[in-house]
Formats: C-alpha cells, sequence, structure tokens
C-alpha cells in the first residue's frame, strides 16, 4: 500500500483544491461536449449568471450563506472526530425554534428584542438536536453517523406532524404557518445598503450574510485561538492520547456536536426569517447534506469553507441561469457538475497529490553540499 504524500501546507490547502476543482471543470466541460453543447458558452453563462449582474450575485452571496453555516457545522463536528451528517435534521428543529418565538413573541417585541431571540432559538434548537447522538456516541458508543442519519428523518417526520396538526395557517390549503409579525422579519440587504445610501436590487439576500461572516470568524478563533478549540482537535487527533494529557473526550464530543448543531440550525435564520417569514415543510432544501461537500472542498478550514461556499453558490445561480439561457442545459447537469466537483473534492481529493509533491520537490533549490565534503 502507497504511503499517504506530505505536502507543504500552502499547497495542501491553497493549490490541491483549485487543481480538483480544474480537474472537475473539465471533466464536466467533456460531458457537456459530448451531449452537444459549447463547454466555453455554458462556463461563461453560469460565471456571468452568478457574478454578472447585482441580482445574480446577491442570489449567488444568498445560497452561500446557507451553505456556509452548514459547511461550518461539518467542520466543528470533523475537527473533533465526528463525522455529523445530520445537519439536514438540526437546521429544520432549529428552523421549528426559529417560528416557535416568532409566532409566541413576534407579536408583542420590538425587533431589537425579537431578532436576537430568534437566533438563539435556531441556535438552541439545533443544538439540542444534535446533543442526543452526541450524548449516544459519548457514553454508549453509537456512532455518530447512523443516529444522525435516523434523527434527520426523524426531525422531517416530526416537522410535517407539526405543520400539518397544529401549525397550519387556519383554513389556509398550504402546508405552513402563518406570516411572522413585521418584528421576526431579518433585514434585506437591499434595505440595509439602502439606509447607508447605497442602491441595490430586492433579492433574498438579507442580514444573515453577515451572521455566517461572524460564525466563520467565530470557528476560526475556537479551533485555533483558544483553548477549547485545542483541546477539541486533540481528541479529534487521538481521543486516547488526549485523555491521557487529561482531557475529557466525551465533554469534548459533546462540545463538538452542540457547536456544530447550533451552526446548522442558523440556517433557519437566513431562510425563515431573512426570506420566507413563515414555516414551510422543506426549506433547508438538502442544504445539510452539501454543507458536507462543501466542508470537504474547503478543507475544514473556515476561509476554505467560505470560498467553497461561494462556489456552490454559484453553481446553484449561475445553473438556474443557465437552465433558461442555454437550450438543453438542464438543472440535471448543473446536478451533474456539482457531483464531479464532489467527487474530485472529497473522494479523489488526494488523486493529484503525488504529482503535485514531485512538482513541488523538483521545484525547490538544491541544498547546498556538506562543508566537510567540500573540504575533502
Amino acid at each position: 500500500m502507497s504511503q499517504p504524500v506530505e505536502l507543504p501546507r500552502w499547497v495542501d490547502i491553497g493549490v490541491l483544491p483549485l487543481v480538483n476543482l480544474a480537474m472537475a471543470l473539465a471533466v464536466s466541460a467533456i460531458v457537456v461536449a459530448v451531449i452537444g453543447l459549447d463547454p466555453v458558452q455554458v462556463i461563461t453563462q453560469l460565471v456571468k449568471g452568478a457574478f454578472g449582474t447585482r441580482s445574480g450575485l446577491s442570489y449567488t452571496l444568498y445560497y452561500a450563506t446557507t451553505f456556509t453555516f452548514t459547511g461550518l457545522a461539518v467542520a466543528v463536528a470533523f475537527h473533533g472526530g465526528l463525522f455529523n451528517i445530520g445537519g439536514e435534521g438540526q437546521a429544520l428543529v432549529g428552523g421549528l425554534a426559529v417560528a416557535a418565538v416568532s409566532l409566541a413573541f413576534g407579536p408583542s417585541l420590538p425587533a431589537l428584542l425579537m431578532l436576537p431571540l430568534a437566533v438563539a432559538a435556531a441556535m438552541a434548537g439545533g443544538a439540542a438536536w444534535a446533543a442526543v447522538p452526541a450524548a449516544l456516541q459519548a457514553w454508549r458508543g453509537s456512532h455518530v453517523v447512523i443516529t444522525t442519519i435516523m434523527f434527520n428523518f426523524i426531525a422531517s417526520a416530526l416537522l410535517a406532524w407539526l405543520l400539518v396538526n397544529h401549525l397550519k395557517a387556519p383554513g389556509g390549503m398550504t402546508v405552513e404557518t402563518v406570516a411572522f409579525a413585521d418584528s421576526a422579519h431579518l433585514p434585506g440587504m437591499h434595505e440595509l445598503l439602502a439606509a447607508i445610501g447605497l442602491d441595490w436590487p430586492r433579492t433574498p439576500l438579507n442580514a444573515s450574510l453577515l451572521l455566517a461572516g461572524v460564525a466563520a470568524v467565530g470557528v476560526w478563533a475556537l479551533l485555533w485561538r483558544l483553548r477549547a478549540g485545542y483541546e477539541l482537535r486533540a481528541v479529534g487527533h487521538s481521543a486516547e492520547a488526549a485523555h491521557y494529557a487529561g482531557i475529557h473526550p466525551k465533554r469534548q464530543v459533546m462540545l463538538a456536536m452542540l457547536i456544530s448543531g447550533a451552526l446548522a440550525g442558523m440556517v433557519g435564520i437566513n431562510e425563515l426569517s431573512g426570506v420566507q417569514h413563515k414555516l414551510l415543510l422543506d426549506f433547508v432544501a438538502g442544504a445539510g447534506f452539501t454543507g458536507i461537500a462543501v466542508s470537504l472542498i474547503g478543507r475544514n478550514h473556515p476561509l476554505g469553507i467560505v470560498l467553497a461556499a461561494l462556489l456552490f453558490g454559484a453553481l446553484f445561480q449561475g445553473g438556474a441561469e443557465l437552465a433558461f439561457e442555454v437550450p438543453g442545459f438542464s438543472r440535471d447537469m448543473v446536478t451533474t457538475l456539482q457531483g464531479l466537483i464532489v467527487l474530485f473534492s472529497g473522494a479523489m481529493a488526494r488523486v493529484a497529490a503525488p504529482a503535485l509533491g514531485r512538482l513541488v520537490m523538483a521545484l525547490q533549490p538544491a541544498a547546498p553540499a556538506a562543508t566537510g565534503a567540500a573540504h575533502g
């Protein structure tokens, strides 16, 4: 069996993901050419749709906001030695908590109190849903991958039951709640920019973008600047060694999953408080699973996750534009493109590593000859 290739850190987290992305785009171009379309036209239209207009850029950032939350959620658990694939269910319960406090307190509380309460509820809901799989992992040895999968289904069923039987708007046929009060609406980005004199089109982009930025900086500070993060990463590297050093692995498992669930729960703020202003049946729409790919591509680093979330946001927005602008290019092709990127950045992430390692070695200057040898 071949040994894993050790690359310089700047190559591992900077160059290798770009090489993987280039290989994915090259294979995608071949697929596009095989079905009879022009790859250059498709890529150009995708980039133009995602970044070419202020409206397109806003939609890209809106999608990226959700993926940043779920990507960070996966990364925090990963650094703790856990593979949390329950972001979908944690986001659903986070959104359910947002709806509960918004419907209960929105009519009576001003926005200055209501919005922080909604954020706290989203984080608490997601963390609470992650707490049970974490406890089962820590004290009973139940693998967190299995339990979080099951909790995704339970969360979906719970939300459907509550919406259909208890929370649905009276007299309505659509499975959704009544609209939140105005105080529970997160300001849109066009409103925030208008306050400082900038004209911006009305889009789903809202103040959650700023919260996602704060979350990314907070995760970086936690993992690489605080003792709590060091202990969490130590358990992720070797639970037995960490325990020998006086760190409690069970406590770190709970901490990692609670933070992870809280981050996933923030999806409810972006989607419900920021855009829909009511609770819907499937507002997460797979963002929890997309967060796994975002975290893998971002190498589990907050900066990489933000960039990967931007990439997936561009694929979602640019892909939607492609379906309108390029005849024959369907949403299924966009899904194929996303799948190829995940394939090359996840399962095949190290394929190019040996070649990159040899290239780096070849470009390094030769070491000077030993002094003793020079003197014979």
